[in-house]
Order: C-alpha cells, then structure tokens, then sequence
C-alpha cells in the first residue's frame, strides 16, 4: 500500500463502517414510531408497558451480549464480524415484516440485539486503530453521525407505515442492509496490526483460557475504568430514554399525531447531535495537543449541556421549549459521544479496547434497557416528563466524578 493509499484508506474505513452505523440505529429505532399502525395487528402493542418490554428485550439482550462480542472483536477479524452482524440483524429486520404476534416480535428483537451487539465494538476498535491522535476524536465523531442520521431516518418508520404498511417497511429496510453486508465483504479491510496480535494468540486450550481473563483482569484492576463505566453508563440513561420515548414525549407535549411526532423528535436529535460530535471531535483533538486532558474536558462540557436540556424537556410546555431542549441535549450529547472511545485509549491498551468498550456498552444498555422499562410505566401513568427531568440529577453525578477523578498521562496508553 502506497503513501497516499494509507493516508486515505482510514478515511474510507470510516465513511464505509458510517453506512453500517446508520442501517445499525436505523433498524432498531424505526419501531419506536411503529407502535400506532402496528397495533391493528398485534393488539397486546396497545399496552405502553407492553411495548416498553418489546423496547427493552433488545436493549438486555445487546447488554449481555456487549462484553463477549468485544472479546471476540480482540481476537477475530473485526472486519468479518461487522459484516456478519449487518447481514444478520439485516435478515431480521426483514422478518419483522412477516410478524403476526407480540411473541414473534418479542424473540425477533432479541435475536437483533444479539446481531447488533457484535457491531459497535469492533467498528470502534478498528477506528482507534486507523486514526491516532490527531484524527481519533474526528473520525470516531463522523462515524457517530451514521448512528444519528440512522436515527433520524428511523423516525420516519411510522410516516413510511402510513404511505405503504408496516409490514413493506420492515422488507424494504432489511433487503438495504443485506445488500450493504455484500459491498463490505469487498471494500472493508482489517488493519493489519490487529492480525499480527491475533496471531499470537496461544493454540493451547488451557493458554487461551489465561489470555480471555487476564484481559477482564486488567480491565477490572483499572481504578480509571471503573469511573469510565460510570461515566459511560449514566449518560446512557437519558441517551436511551431519547431513543426510545422521545417521539412519544413530543406526541403527548405537543398534542400531535406520531406521524409527526416521529420524524421532528428524530431529527431534532439527530442534526444537533451530528452538530454535537463535528463540534466536539476537532475541539477534542486540538484541545489534547495543548492539553492532556483536553477530551475529558471536551466530554465534561457535553454533559453539562444536557443537563438544563432534560430539565427543560421535563417541564417544557411549547413547541419552542421543547424542541430547543432536544436541539440542546443533541449537541451536548454528540459531544460527548465522539470521546468515549478516545478518551478509553487514554486508560486501556489497544490490546483489550474492544473487550473493555463490550463492557462499557453493556452497562449503558443496561442502564437504558431499565430505564426503558421504568419510562414505560410512567407513560401510562402520565409522568413522562418528570422521568426526564429526574434523569439530569444522574448525568450532573457522573460529570463530577469524570471531571475529579479521570486524570490520564498518555493520549494513547500501548
């Protein structure tokens, strides 16, 4: 590979991985807008609690699966296991469409989180890999704009129900992916430094059993990673809460159909957030350069913005309030998003990134998958807003402790 081919392929490593990250929000984002045209068939979805559990299974299912498929992404090749997982939770998708019962949908969406767990660790891993420095906030911040533009473009699932039937959506969405899977197996490659550690990985069985838990031993001795988890998780809760309520919040504030609510709630995140992590992944890698705790500074101020923003979103009662608050949450919010992973290759190895965000995205999906649920129940009992409002109490904690306690000495620990 040539000079100018390396400088350009972790480029085209992120702009293909981006396609991958918007099907990814896309396919698990588009039910939140579905529930209306599918409860003429499925009618236990008239149940907000009920349709909070089918919300949720995902979300408990990709958080167990989250630590094994970051063990996996450290000791097979990362570029396989995104295409396989795309093509899976593609199939998936497609077989939603042919869903006639609460049951059905119920073990379709679990077997999607366990596809869609396989996907975020290794394509974070393969990032940090490619960029160093200079670029890492950057690029794992574009990629991060797949997941939001996937989002977004989830949101118009029930607008998309409404001109065809849910059912052709769910098709129509899942034959995309597949197809993508195929384009992948061509254009992806793996960085060729994570083959040669494969690679040395021992044969013995016994010796493989060493290398799998000394790495959560490293893990777990970390003091740093224990405050990342924190700090990761608790963010999560108001990031899955937006997810997954959000256009129900902006239906019942607003008084509008989800047909609307849907698509502005999506979108009002998914523009600011986009906006959020461009924003917060030049200032990281620049403030770094100056200052070694330039990204967790970075961080820090995206979550201090989505405080007042869930507060407002809480209690807000016009269109202006309400939709300010998702524009303001999404911009801290991205923000924070695009220094996760560079902030982790501050504390942890390369050798164990995608083992160590595997755990760091169980935690948040399990805060979110809880959360999920919880806000289910109050959607029936009229207190949504509230439980949004309650959420800022939790992120202003986590930005204390990431502030005090996350000191690292090296932009890239080896």
């Amino acid at each position: 590979m040539n000079n100018k081919t390396s400088n350009i392929y972790p480029w085209v490593v992120v702009g293909l991985l981006w396609g991958v990250a918007l099907l990814n929000y896309m396919d698990r984002q588009m039910l939140s807008t579905m529930r209306i045209p599918m409860m003429e068939d499925v009618r236990e979805l008239e149940s907000a609690a009920n349709f909070g559990r089918l919300m949720a299974v995902f979300l408990w299912v990709y958080g167990l699966m989250s630590p094994l498929s970051g063990i996996v992404g450290d000791r097979m090749s990362r570029k396989w296991l995104i295409v396989g997982s795309l093509c899976v939770w593609s199939g998936v998708t497609y077989l939603m469409g042919y869903a006639t019962t609460f049951n059905q949908l119920y073990w379709l969406r679990g077997i999607m989180g366990i596809s869609e767990a396989l996907y975020l660790p290794a394509a974070l891993s393969l990032i940090a890999d490619f960029h160093k420095d200079k670029t890492r906030s950057l690029a794992v911040g574009i990629h991060m704009t797949g997941l939001y533009v996937g989002q977004a473009v989830g949101g118009f699932g029930a607008t998309i129900a409404a001109t065809f039937s849910w059912h052709s959506t769910f098709h129509w969405f899942g034959i995309i992916g597949i197809a993508y899977s195929l384009i992948l197996m061509f254009a992806l490659r793996e960085n060729p430094a994570h083959n040669i550690k494969k690679t040395n990985i021992p044969i013995n069985n016994t010796e493989k059993k060493i290398s799998l838990f000394s790495g959560l031993s490293v893990l777990f001795s970390t003091w740093a990673f224990w405050i990342i988890l924190f700090y990761f998780a608790a963010p999560s809760l108001p990031g899955w809460a937006t997810k997954n309520w959000l256009p129900t919040l902006f239906s019942e504030t607003l008084n509008i159909p989800m047909s609307e609510a849907g698509p502005i709630s999506t979108i009002t995140i998914a523009v600011s957030s986009f906006i959020g992590v461009i924003v917060g992944g030049i200032l990281s890698d620049r403030w770094v350069q100056k200052n070694i705790r330039g990204r967790v500074y970075t961080g820090a101020i995206g979550l201090g913005m989505t405080i007042p923003a869930l507060m407002l979103l809480g209690f807000g009662e016009s269109f202006m309030a309400v939709v300010g608050a998702g524009l303001l949450f999404g911009i801290g919010f991205g923000i924070f998003d695009a220094n996760n992973m560079p902030i982790l290759c501050q504390f942890i190895s390369a050798k164990y990134r995608g083992t160590a965000y595997g755990i760091m995205n169980m935690t948040g999906v399990f805060a979110g998958a809880a959360v999920t649920e919880q806000l289910g129940k109050w959607t029936d009992g009229g207190n949504l807003g509230i439980g949004f409002a309650l959420l800022s109490i939790v992120v202003l904690a986590a930005l204390l402790l990431q502030v005090y306690f996350l000191r690292p000495k090296t932009d890239n620990m080896e």
